[in-house]
Formats: C-alpha cells, sequence, structure tokens
C-alpha cells in the first residue's frame, strides 16, 4: 500500500488525517475520486399482475436492448466494479465495539451498524478468516463508504487499510484511551460526511456482465430440487456465458453427490482440489464430531417435513442451483475474492443460511439468489437477497417473503426456462432499485464465521 494510503487510514482516537472536509472528497488521501457517470433515467417499471407472480410468457424486458445487450443501473465504484446499493457502514472490528457502532448509526440517519460477536484472542487461520470477513465487507461494491471502530488501533487500522485498496472513502477510531462518548462523537461526524457525500453518487447505465450474483438456499424441500432451484440454475446457464461472476457452496450439503459436483469442475484438477476440500471438511468436521448421524442438522427439522429424508436428496437438489451447462473454474476460501475472471466459482461455505451469505457478499458479490422451499427468511444487510418458491403453501402462508413465485412450474404452466427469466428480470429490478422482501421486512442478518475456540 502507497504511504499516503496507511497515513489515511492510521486508527486511534481522532479521525484518519484525510477525513472529509466537504461532501465530494474521499475519507483516504490514496481514495480515488468518484466519478458518477450521467444520472438513472429511472427505475424499472413493475410488472404488470400479482407481485410475485411469474408469468407463463416472462420476457427479461426490464433488460433487453434492440442490439441484444442486456443493462441495468448501478454504481460504478473507484476500483471499477459495480455496485447496487449505496450504503454507509458503520463496522465493528470486535464485539467491544458494537454499542459504539450502533449509536453512531442512531445518530446519523443513512448509515447502518453491522454487529456481530467475534474478534478477541482469535488468532492464525480463524484470524484471518475475521479479518477478510470484515475487510470484503467493506470492501463490497455495494458499501460506499465505512466508518471502522475498534477497541483498539492495531487492528482497527488493518481493517482501514484493508478496505482503502478499494479507493473508497473510509476512516477508523480506537476506543481505547478515548471512551465511548468521544469515539462516537468524532466518528458521528464523519460518518454525517460520508453519507451526504453518498447521497449525491448517481447510478449509471452498465451491462448486466458486471454484477456477480451468488446463490445459496434454504429450508429446501420436494418442491426446491424441481422448482426453484433449477429456475437459479438455469438463470446461471443464461447469464454466465454473457460474462456475469457467479457463486455456490454449502460445502456439507454436497454429501452424497459429491462425485456429480467434482464432475462439474471445469477441469479435472480443479475438481480433484475440490474433492480435497469437500474430504478434508468430512474427516476433520463431521468424522471427528458426530454422534451417529446428521438427523436434524443435515436434513433439517425443515428439510424433513418437508419430504427430504436423505442428505443425498438434498444434495441432488443444492446441486439444481448451478443449471445444466454451467462448470465451476476455480475453489475459494470463505470471504474469498474471485481473482479467475468472469464465471462459476465454489466457495467452501458452512450450509448455514446468515453465514453463507455473509461469506459470500464478503467475497464481493452484490445480489444474492435463494430458493426456498419450506420459506426461509433470510436476509443480508448489505445485498438484496431474491427468494425464489415453487411451494404453493409457502405461497399462500409466506408470500410476503418471496420475491419470484415459480409454484407455476410444478402446475405446468411455464417451463423452467420461463422462470429463469422472470428470475433474471427480477435481478435486474433489483439492481435498478427494487428492495427485494427481505430488505422490505428488515432482514439485516450479519453472522460471521468462527472456526474454533479463542485463545
Amino acid at each position: 500500500m502507497a504511504k499516503s494510503e496507511k497515513k489515511a487510514s492510521r486508527a486511534g482516537g481522532k479521525a484518519a488525517k484525510a477525513s472529509v472536509k466537504e461532501p465530494a472528497k474521499a475519507v483516504s488521501k490514496g481514495a480515488a475520486k468518484v466519478a458518477s457517470k450521467g444520472a438513472a433515467k429511472g427505475a424499472a417499471k413493475p410488472a404488470k399482475g400479482k407481485p410475485g407472480k411469474a408469468a407463463a410468457a416472462a420476457v427479461v424486458k426490464a433488460t433487453a436492448r434492440a442490439d441484444g445487450r442486456m443493462t441495468v443501473k448501478g454504481w460504478r465504484r473507484e476500483n471499477g466494479r459495480v455496485g447496487v446499493r449505496n450504503h454507509v457502514v458503520i463496522l465493528p472490528l470486535d464485539d467491544l465495539s458494537n454499542a459504539a457502532c450502533e449509536a453512531v448509526a442512531n445518530n446519523i440517519k443513512g448509515t447502518m451498524a453491522l454487529p456481530h460477536a467475534y474478534g478477541r484472542l482469535q488468532f492464525g487461520e480463524d484470524l484471518d478468516l475475521h479479518f477478510r470477513t470484515l475487510i470484503g465487507t467493506g470492501s463490497n461494491p455495494n458499501v460506499a463508504a465505512v466508518v471502522v471502530i475498534g477497541i483498539e488501533d492495531g487492528w482497527t487500522s488493518r481493517v482501514v487499510e484493508g478496505i482503502a485498496k478499494t479507493g473508497k472513502p473510509v476512516v477508523g477510531f480506537g476506543i481505547e484511551g478515548h471512551g465511548d462518548i468521544a469515539t462516537i462523537a468524532k466518528a458521528s461526524y464523519e460518518a454525517k460526511k460520508m453519507v451526504q457525500w453518498a447521497s449525491e453518487l448517481q447510478r449509471e447505465e452498465v451491462d448486466i456482465s458486471e454484477l456477480w450474483i451468488s446463490t445459496k438456499c434454504g429450508e429446501s424441500d420436494t418442491t426446491t430440487g424441481l422448482s426453484s432451484c433449477p429456475t437459479v440454475g438455469n438463470m446461471y446457464d443464461k447469464l454466465l456465458p454473457r460474462g456475469i461472476y457467479g457463486v455456490f457452496g454449502e460445502t456439507s450439503e454436497i454429501t452424497g453427490a459429491e462425485h456429480l459436483c467434482k464432475a462439474r469442475a471445469a477441469t479435472p484438477e480443479v475438481g480433484e482440489r475440490w474433492y480435497r476440500m469437500w474430504k478434508s471438511y468430512q474427516d476433520d468436521v463431521i468424522e471427528a464430531h458426530k454422534t451417529d448421524d446428521l438427523s436434524d442438522s443435515q436434513p433439517t427439522k425443515g428439510n424433513i417435513a418437508g419430504g427430504l429424508t436423505t442428505i443425498e436428496e438434498k444434495a441432488l437438489g443444492n446441486l439444481e442451483k448451478i443449471g445444466r451447462e454451467s462448470k465451476f473454474i476455480e475453489i475459494l476460501e470463505p470471504a474469498e475474492a474471485p481473482k479467475a475472471g468472469p464465471g462459476l466459482y465454489y466457495m467452501d461455505t458452512s450450509s448455514a443460511a446468515a453465514e453463507c451469505v455473509t461469506l459470500m457478499a464478503a467475497g464481493g458479490y452484490v445480489i444474492h439468489t435463494f430458493p426456498t422451499g419450506q420459506g426461509n427468511v433470510i436476509g443480508n444487510p448489505i445485498v438484496p437477497v431474491i427468494k425464489i418458491s415453487g411451494n404453493p403453501k409457502t405461497i399462500r402462508t409466506m408470500g410476503e417473503h418471496i420475491d419470484v413465485d415459480v409454484s407455476g412450474i410444478l402446475r405446468r404452466e411455464i417451463t423452467i426456462s420461463q422462470a429463469g427469466d422472470a428470475l433474471i428480470d427480477m435481478i435486474a429490478r433489483t439492481a435498478n432499485g427494487r428492495l427485494t422482501a427481505a430488505e422490505a421486512l428488515g432482514h439485516r442478518e450479519f453472522v460471521m464465521t468462527k472456526l474454533y475456540r479463542s485463545a
């Protein structure tokens, strides 16, 4: 990192030296100046008919252009990435700093605190993952600017410096030697400047290929593998050739279909590395700590209630999310950003919804597609989570949580391809500003993954 960036990102009782002095200036000295190329011409018009209903003749009208391109509106960040949200985040380094971050968010409207449970006495790989998740969260293109607060300066500065590499405004504060009240006041002044600056940033038209779209399913049942998961797979089959970044994971949930997943690697070498990663999880976690089996965990009680009897059945449905033609090109560590170019990736993640989505958001993905059968209510603070369901009962009893209704597949009213088009349409509308059901309902589940006990 450049010396100017390091000076700008030093944490302590006072803000980094290059703090915002006027709305148009970034916090870090090394930050690139923000370009706002053209204001958005308006959000996509809502689809006709009942909310969430996939029309049988679904077309991708929110994105379609006469020249064949597919475009959406997004914020171009300093490092060239495109975001679909414009958050100002108050990010705690550790659990001790949650209260200060929440106080700042309470003081300054338009900001968002992300409290979590960890950050003290972690070490080794667990600590690396902690920093990777925090830095990745702050670096996500859906985040315009970040205030980091930690109990002490050293680790706080490490997070600030990591986020500053993106060029976005970021500043850090340490609580030790100053106390909560002084820290909250100073951080609030900086956050106020940031949120006003961010409020003037404008969307620009971008090709849909610039979106990074992740997926994970939850509360799966017999309808998931037949409708909502294949819908996501069809979306990937259509958008990956256009150049998007995709990712799937849920390592424990591949069990029983590991040979099929291995075969979906782009090369035999990637497949072998994937299998070693999966086998390591089985040996180090499942086999080392299991009782008699994974009942009530894999499958979950919700899975069982929905008709899934084995992890193998669940795994087969899970793999439907990557479609018929897509192959994954590389394996990612939890919260790791992809580096091999556009394409589908596999991220080694928990199958727990909030943990998995948090890790994928930290990897840089800006929209999440979430098939559900029995009805999972998960959201994320910085990434819009699009819910897809083909279960008629869930649509009837939990319809407020569902963005795309694909139950018509089971009634043979629409095809999987038409459902995929409806999902692409919803992705475009979400990118253009439509709030997902989870966002409208206030679901902001942010859950850090911990690998082992703290020191």
